[in-house]
């Protein structure tokens, strides 16, 4: 028997992560899977459709914004329309567009309130 990967649940790391449970759920619409603690958690899992993202907090003292940040390139269906939900809610900056990238998709890219890069595309 071949062992088989399923998914993957990428950590990223946040200063404030009542914050960025706000951002992502209120603002992109994910939903809380878990959190390590109800009142002052430091760990949690949110997900929305088939993805899930875990949000770690990081001492501020620990945060380093010259170092390399994570990018996230989520896969979806109608990027468009995705985009235009975001854009509804101020999600990013009003230049963000979606994009026809020479490697055949559509996309859109912005930071989340901790500079960790989401990019959602379709292939076109």
């Amino acid at each position: 028997m071949t062992p088989t990967l399923h998914q993957i649940h990428p950590v990223l790391p946040v200063q404030n992560v009542l914050a960025a449970l706000f951002f992502y759920t209120q603002k992109l619409g994910f939903d809380i899977v878990f959190a390590d603690d109800s009142k002052d958690p430091k760990y949690v899992g949110i997900k929305r459709d088939h993805i899930e993202i875990h949000l770690k907090w990081k001492d501020v003292k620990e945060w380093d914004y010259t170092i390399y940040r994570p990018m996230l390139r989520i896969v979806t269906q109608h990027v468009d329309i995705l985009h235009q939900e975001y854009n509804f809610k101020n999600v990013f900056p009003k230049e963000t567009k979606v994009i026809k990238t020479e490697w055949g998709t559509k996309e859109f890219s912005f930071y989340d309130l901790y500079k960790n890069g989401l990019t959602f595309y379709q292939n076109s």
